[in-house]
């Protein structure tokens, strides 16, 4: 036991989220009722406008993750997976407790913002510096990028405005692209079950590297084989609530059970 707790003493925290609360704000149909001129009353007579909603996303949220741990993050639709990585990443404000980070967390999502109407290849440029990688960086990277995500495979869709491009390939491209720079921290949602058998062996061995030379990888999936595979502990998010965190091999049994009692 004594060995444990030494070895745990010399782990190297990446993100410590403590007590998290996250509560966005939900329009509904009712918000639009009435027009401009009742928006403008609203204004002057500081009422908020009806139809809007509360949403407690995430709900006393508490745990610690390491340098070179894969973390899989799993949970029913709507339990809070996406929006707790995206107050990891800054991109959603804290209601309360605190999140700290080692360096800046990077996260990467499916719908990650990419401009349709440039070309594949403009993108690979701007994400890349977006990064911080230097054009010489990019120059290097650029080919091993195109490689990595595979949508060259049946055209030269590179050169193509990104709005031609399936999900799946935006995604792979958007996975490719950030996959191209060691991180600190580096968040990745649902980017892996887009691609065919042989993308996701390739994502699974890079995100392998990414914790070896940079810090730490999360993972959303609903594919719980996904995590098993790729991550060695798992967070179980429901309804905004911690259920279990863990060696991704019980979290994920304890998971699969649940749903299959619902």
């Amino acid at each position: 036991m004594a060995d444990t707790a030494a070895q745990t003493d010399t782990r190297v925290p990446t993100v410590i989220a403590d007590g998290v609360h996250v509560i966005y704000k939900v329009h509904g149909a009712g918000a639009r009722k009435g027009g401009a001129t009742a928006a403008l009353s609203r204004v002057f007579s500081r009422k908020a406008p009806p139809g809007i909603k509360e949403v407690h996303a995430v709900k006393g949220v508490t745990f610690t993750a390491y340098k070179g741990e894969a973390i899989g993050l799993i949970g029913s639709n709507g339990s809070g997976k996406s929006t707790l990585l995206a107050a990891i990443a800054g991109l959603q404000p804290v209601a309360r407790g605190r999140i700290y980070s080692h360096g800046q967390p990077s996260l990467l999502g499916v719908n990650a913002a990419l401009m349709n109407d440039l070309t594949g290849e403009r993108n690979v440029v701007l994400g890349g510096l977006a990064m911080g990688m230097s054009k010489q960086q990019i120059r290097e990277r650029y080919q091993d990028i195109v490689d990595f995500s595979g949508i060259n495979e049946k055209g030269d869709f590179i050169s193509l405005p990104m709005r031609t491009y399936s999900s799946g390939m935006g995604a792979r491209l958007r996975f490719s692209i950030a996959a191209a720079k060691d991180h600190d921290v580096l968040m990745i949602d649902e980017a892996l079950a887009t691609g065919d058998a042989a993308f996701q062996r390739r994502s699974q061995a890079r995100i392998e590297e990414l914790r070896q030379h940079a810090g730490t990888v999360f993972l959303v999936s609903h594919g719980i084989n996904t995590v098993r595979e790729t991550c060695d502990r798992a967070i179980w998010l429901e309804a905004g609530v911690l259920r279990m965190d863990g060696p991704s091999a019980e979290v994920c049994d304890a998971y699969e059970a649940f749903t299959a009692g619902r």
